[in-house]
């Protein structure tokens, strides 16, 4: 990675990115050799990505020919916009984000208490607080959905949060972030590890 300063080698931050991201985008390659980038709902489960799809389709079909897949999942968080600088220059905006981008191969999983579980994690992720019934075989839907597993052979993550900037310009950064109040400002804030609170 060109700006090491931002690569995210932690275990733990990568899996936090996994499970804050709600949409992550799997590159297959379709008959033609074109990369084809479907978005899928998804959960990072017991070190690998599942989620769930009809039991036909060009990703399975690209799968069954060739199983290596790349699976990328993007945080957008604060834009900088021109406002910041007031120099007017262009090269000044710049998009605030985390990314965890992944090198691995595909299967649809054929265990029955695999792909309970992973279904049952899935819902779980994104049904936050919310109290459902358990995912079983028995379930119509369950026996008309397949579940995807990509088990990961490399992964890189990269945090962009202004890590090469001088501690007053992060300082800056943060002032101003609190002050315009955009969508994602605080949450920047926070994740750049600056109290929001501080005077």
């Amino acid at each position: 990675m060109k700006r090491k300063a931002c690569e995210v080698t932690d275990p733990e931050r990568i899996e936090s990115i996994l499970s804050k991201a709600t949409i992550g985008r799997m590159a297959t390659t379709d008959l033609e050799g074109y990369p084809y980038i479907t978005p899928v709902n998804f959960v990072s489960y017991q070190g690998n990505i599942y989620f769930h799809c009809a039991l036909t389709g060009d990703k399975l079909d690209n799968i069954t020919r060739n199983a290596k897949v790349g699976f990328q999942v993007d945080i957008p968080l604060a834009y900088l916009d021109s406002q910041f600088s007031n120099d007017g220059s262009p090269c000044k905006l710049h998009q605030f984000y985390q990314c965890v981008i992944i090198r691995g191969t595909a299967r649809v999983v054929d265990e029955t208490q695999l792909k309970i579980d992973a279904l049952n994690a899935l819902v779980e992720k994104h049904e936050t607080g919310r109290s459902l019934e358990k995912v079983h075989e028995d379930m119509p839907d369950y026996k008309t959905c397949a579940v995807v597993e990509i088990h990961p052979e490399r992964i890189s993550a990269k945090s962009d949060l202004a890590q090469g900037k001088p501690d007053n310009v992060r300082a800056e950064l943060a002032a101003y972030f609190k002050k315009r109040n955009w969508s994602k400002d605080l949450e920047t804030i926070k994740e750049m590890g600056i109290d929001s609170d501080k005077k």
